[in-house]
């Protein structure tokens, strides 16, 4: 069966505009109004079994909760993360409390569309978002120490990108993404 490769223009725009800066505006804030549709749009993620099972950890600058999160960050995303107008720590319930009974078997992928909602909200917005781990996990878990059966996964930069997106933008097709799963190692 022949599929035909799209356009990425054919996408909806706020997908296909849609990048991960490097460079964040110091000046573009993220206010409470903002944050508020950001988490919203989160909350309405489909999760199976209606269980929603995420949480977010957030700051801004000049907020304790972002000076908490800082000194975690890797040096190769404290470069450019730092400058964003808010920091998300995006954590998943992967066990019942008090137990190792998983929560959901689908708890980070549930979290990682929660994630993409949050993410698609803040382009509507004018803002970007660039997701990313690379940061001290241990360290950021002692730190914030969530309850038990609680871990963190990642965490989101949001705010205004200080560039445009890359002119090239290079993209797996879509004939891989049907036949990498099964295509031979390389």
């Amino acid at each position: 069966m022949h599929h035909p490769q799209a356009s990425y223009d054919d996408i909806h725009p706020l997908l296909a505009k849609r990048f991960s800066p490097y460079r964040f505006d110091r000046s573009g804030l993220v206010d409470d109004h903002a944050l508020g549709l950001l988490l919203e749009a989160a909350r309405w993620a489909p999760s199976a079994g209606n269980s929603q099972p995420w949480g977010f950890f957030t700051g801004r600058p000049g907020e304790p909760e972002h000076d908490r999160v800082l000194p975690y960050l890797a040096p190769s995303s404290a470069s450019w993360a730092t400058d964003a107008g808010l920091l998300v720590v995006a954590l998943t319930r992967r066990y019942v409390d008090g137990t190792q009974l998983s929560y959901s078997e689908f708890a980070d992928y549930d979290l990682g569309q929660a994630i993409a909602h949050m993410t698609v909200q803040a382009q509507a917005m004018g803002l970007a978002a660039h997701q990313f781990r690379a940061f001290d996990l241990e360290g950021l878990t002692k730190e914030l120490d969530p309850n038990p059966g609680w871990a963190i996964v990642s965490m989101v930069a949001v705010g205004t990108a200080a560039d445009g997106p890359p002119r090239v933008r290079n993209r797996r097709s879509v004939a891989e993404l049907r036949s990498a799963p099964w295509a031979p190692d390389e």
